[in-house]
């Protein structure tokens, strides 16, 4: 019985046999598998890519669609502050009057002072439609460049879509140029795919730009209604003052 070297490996002889079967060339059968499972793979993740810059198209239409929405309000807020500085102006005017009387009844002197004093001009009403607010051009424009992209979010978002535009996406595979096809793959599923992305990423593009548009006029809208805030807030600081005093003046009648 002849005895085993010391290094003997008894998975030795497994390891040999593996060694001794030839892998399946490019032309095997597992070549042709491992090819069909790359290409699937290629194709999935061309799906799933397709599928995300589809739903970060929606969420920036979406975005979009929330600046408007402040921007509208933001104008009808800057209306409000219009409207309330001319009460303000209406009512220091009217209390100007006001004490002219109070100074000629108080006295004969103060009539005559009255008399012989300029009379303040008087504000007339402004007709319908000139007192109407008007924000900066700058948020306008970019307002008037989002509202058109309405269509565009109702046809992105899933509770809106009326059709599912997935098949005509491989129909619009054959309306490019022949320069531009060349560029995308032969496949014509992966194709699509591969258009479909960069339609998406030059949407999301001009998205971003037009948000940035908004955010430009939205701050020049804030910062033009900040400074009506303090020449409004001044206004009401001095009519408050002015109210004591007459209040002061008719209780000394």
């Amino acid at each position: 019985m002849s005895a085993l070297p010391r290094s003997y490996n008894p998975f030795a002889e497994d390891e040999e046999e593996e060694e001794d079967v030839a892998p399946v060339g490019p032309g095997g059968a597992g070549g042709a598998d491992r090819q069909r499972y790359l290409q699937q793979e290629v194709l999935r993740r061309s799906a799933a890519t397709a599928d995300s810059t589809t739903r970060s198209l929606s969420l920036l239409y979406e975005s979009e669609r929330i600046g408007v929405a402040a921007s509208e309000e933001l104008v009808r807020q800057g209306e409000a502050l219009k409207r309330t500085e001319q009460m303000v102006d209406k009512m220091d005017q009217d209390l100007k009057t006001s004490q002219r009387h109070i100074n000629s009844i108080k006295s004969v002197w103060g009539g005559l002072v009255n008399y012989f004093k300029a009379k303040p001009p008087e504000s007339k009403p402004e007709q319908n439609g000139a007192s109407e607010y008007c924000a900066n051009s700058r948020l306008k424009e970019a307002m008037m460049s989002s509202k058109e992209q309405e269509s565009k979010y109702q046809e992105s978002h899933p509770n809106l879509r009326k059709l599912d535009n997935s098949d005509n996406d491989f129909n619009k595979a054959d309306l490019v140029s022949s320069g531009q096809r060349d560029a995308y793959p032969k496949n014509q599923q992966l194709r699509a795919y591969h258009q479909k992305i960069d339609t998406n990423l030059d949407e999301m593009s001009s998205g971003l730009s037009r948000l940035k548009s908004l955010a430009l006029g939205l701050q020049t809208e804030i910062e033009e209604q900040d400074d009506m805030l303090d020449r409004l807030t001044k206004k009401v600081e001095t009519l408050d003052v002015n109210i004591k005093n007459t209040d002061r003046k008719v209780r000394q009648l």
